[in-house]
Order: C-alpha cells, then sequence, then structure tokens
C-alpha cells in the first residue's frame, strides 16, 4: 500500500508542475462537442457530459497499467 502512495504522489507532483508549465495546451478540455453550457444573462449552467468520460476513459487506463504492472 505504501508504494501506490508514493507512486500516486510522484503523479501527482509530475501532473502540477506538467499543467503549470503547459496548460496553455489544455483550454479546450471543458469545451468539446457534448459538454452543455448555458450562459445567460445572469445564470451560467455548464455539465461537461464528454470531457468527464474522456478523463474517465484516461483513469481507467492509467489505474489497469499501475495494477497490472506494479504488484
Amino acid at each position: 500500500m505504501s508504494k501506490l502512495f508514493i507512486y500516486l504522489g510522484c503523479l501527482l507532483i509530475f501532473l502540477g508542475i506538467f499543467f503549470h508549465y503547459f496548460g496553455e495546451y489544455f483550454k479546450w478540455f471543458g469545451n468539446l462537442p457534448g459538454d452543455i453550457k448555458i450562459v445567460q444573462k445572469n445564470f451560467n449552467f455548464f455539465i461537461p457530459f464528454t470531457s468527464m468520460i474522456l478523463l474517465s476513459i484516461l483513469l481507467t487506463v492509467i489505474i489497469n497499467f499501475f495494477k497490472k504492472f506494479l504488484k
């Protein structure tokens, strides 16, 4: 269990550094076709369906990689 926390901590540090320096390249995330965005005068409504499906697939692949290769 401790190895898992170490690897996840390293991954989070790497992702934090990566998004700090290269965050402007990911402005498309949240604006994909299928994301619902309603903007009115006094009301904003946003549901990122497509973005969350993409994120779920990516996290599933990463978690399965860690399960398979880091036992």
